[in-house]
């Protein structure tokens, strides 16, 4: 009796699907905490700045800044940041900073 090829245990197992259920998108693991700060910046009148407390993040600043780079981008939205020690400042612009 003929044996098949062996499987390498090691190797990812591949699976061929259709393309249309393939997800659209990307909803990083950031997603939540940088939704919430557009919304809140969106609140703000202009000259106003929010201050969000470090240890209030999920994660390190710069993963936050990154994110909502990107995310702010995407939906059109200047955003400038700022911090300190214990804060992040972050405010809207009209393209200066």
């Amino acid at each position: 009796m003929e044996e098949g090829p062996k499987i390498d245990a090691t190797q990812p197992k591949l699976e061929a699907i259709r393309r249309n259920e393939v997800p659209k998108g990307r909803k990083g693991k950031h997603k939540k905490i940088v939704d919430r700060l557009l919304r809140e910046l969106d609140r703000l009148p202009p000259g106003d700045a929010l201050r969000v407390r470090l240890a209030s993040l999920p994660t390190q600043k710069a993963n936050i800044r990154s994110a909502l780079n990107r995310a702010g981008h995407k939906a059109g939205v200047n955003v400038a940041t700022s911090s300190d020690a214990e804060n992040l400042y972050l405010w809207k612009t009209d393209g200066e900073t």
